[in-house]
């Protein structure tokens, strides 16, 4: 390490870059050159550091591996110190500033976890604790509990708590998209042979929630493929953590789940990846990220705040070369507890499937914050060719009040993220075209549905 390291607070900082003082700092002070900013800056180096780092031996390993510059290059790439200090200081008072948001350990929730280490939540003036669950419906629960403030969840969970479909109504508002694909379909090492879905029959799978785009894809999937999805296999509900635990187990055959679960499966060599969610709908949202419409409308700095901390995580994110930093920050056990590998090959797009290949796919997983109203819509339809809800459909009503396309307009502005200027777009899933105007007769064109 350099003698000025930022990273190491114990460093020694004799000299100075014109031999003339005794310290750098000294120099700083002598020719006016701003040393609080210095001291500050140093400051906030090594605090992120260490948030990104707690124990020594991990950061000396990653300083060691990297050097120190090109550490702290690598970081100020992605957090924009400068800009959100100004956008905190420039926004009107928070209503609450110690906030509880839960969170499902799966790469989905890399944005509001990362806003956590990375300091974008402090840096808005909140005190978040991010807090780790352990399935959806505890997820869905705290939050009308209100020990949530807001949450990490499914695309579809916001559409049904509001609607009260599966628990008590309660308006929820989709702040953003948290990821969009980085899903897949795995199966069990034995049934390597069975890669025509219409093989699958008798076969037990998992999705993580009843009301999860996972659910939604498996059962279009199979249905295209002629399978009744009620009749002819057995759909389960498993938290994500446990699915290759099930798997190993001989518990299921298969899932339809987030990563880093579908990786692992290949990593364990108890699982292959069948498909990627991408081949079934490239650009499906998976993740959301909600709030009660009550907290948005008591805490509206409180909610914008967090809003920023959560578009500028995600903005870091979308770009694929903070990726391996990213598998780095989110492997401890207080985040994913995954290997680092795991998460890399999801995070970076390459990666082993489980059948002797190595594939490329860089937007195996996406963050895209933007909150389509088409999503909501398709999501609607599915709900209810699969009896999920029944009756006339206000399509467009729900996702207007469900997902907040306005806000999230104006809020990717503010952190640097382009928007679309449409809020709806025609989707194609499978190769069928859906059109968000005419969202019954896309229902009705399906020969399987309850409806």
């Amino acid at each position: 390490m350099s003698l000025h390291d930022p990273f190491d607070p114990n460093a020694a900082m004799s000299g100075c870059s014109c031999g003339r003082h005794a310290s750098q700092t000294q120099h700083d002070i002598a020719a006016g050159a701003g040393v609080i900013d210095a001291l500050n800056s140093r400051v906030i180096q090594t605090t992120v550091m260490r948030a990104l780092f707690p124990k020594d031996a991990e950061r000396r390993k990653f300083l060691s591996a990297v050097g120190a510059s090109t550490a702290w290059a690598a970081i100020s790439s992605l957090i924009p110190f400068g800009t959100l200090e100004a956008m905190a200081q420039e926004k009107g008072s928070l209503e609450k500033k110690d906030l509880k948001i839960g969170f499902i350990p799966i790469t989905c929730a890399s944005p509001l976890v990362m806003a956590d280490p990375l300091g974008f939540y402090k840096k808005q003036g909140l005190n978040v604790t991010v807090i780790k669950t352990a399935g959806w419906a505890l997820i869905r629960d705290k939050v009308i509990n209100k020990e949530y403030d807001a949450s990490h969840m499914l695309a579809p969970m916001p559409i049904a708590m509001s609607m009260g479909v599966g628990s008590n109504p309660m308006p929820i508002n989709v702040a953003t998209i948290q990821n969009i694909n980085g899903q897949a379909i795995t199966l069990h090492v034995k049934h390597k042979d069975k890669r025509d879905p219409k093989m699958w029959k008798g076969f037990k799978f998992a999705v993580p929630f009843e009301y999860s785009m996972h659910n939604f894809l498996l059962r279009y999937y199979v249905a295209e493929h002629g399978l009744d999805p009620d009749k002819d296999i057995q759909i389960r509900v498993v938290p994500p953590p446990e699915m290759v635990a099930n798997l190993r187990a001989g518990n299921l055959d298969g899932y339809l789940g987030p990563d880093p679960f579908n990786q692992r499966a290949v990593f364990d060599e108890v699982g292959f990846i069948h498909i990627l969610s991408k081949e079934i709908w490239d650009g499906h949202p998976c993740c959301s990220f909600g709030a009660p419409t009550a907290f948005v409308k008591e805490n509206p700095n409180t909610f914008a705040a967090l809003y920023r901390a959560v578009l500028t995580a995600a903005a870091m994110a979308r770009d694929p070369k903070n990726r391996p930093i990213m598998a780095e920050v989110l492997a401890p056990a207080n985040y994913l507890n995954q290997p680092k590998a795991v998460l890399e090959q999801v995070l970076t797009g390459k990666f082993a499937d489980g059948l002797g290949n190595v594939r490329t796919v860089a937007d195996r997983v996406d963050f895209d914050p933007f909150p389509w109203y088409s999503m909501a819509v398709w999501i609607l339809t599915q709900m209810k060719r699969w009896g999920y809800i029944k009756g006339d459909v206000r399509y467009k009503d729900i996702a207007e009040q469900v997902y907040l396309v306005t806000d999230a307009r104006k809020h990717m502005a503010e952190v640097g993220l382009a928007a679309p200027k449409e809020n709806f777009r025609k989707i194609f899933v499978m190769g069928k075209e859906f059109d968000p105007a005419k969202p019954e007769p896309y229902l009705n064109s399906f020969a399987m549905k309850r409806t």
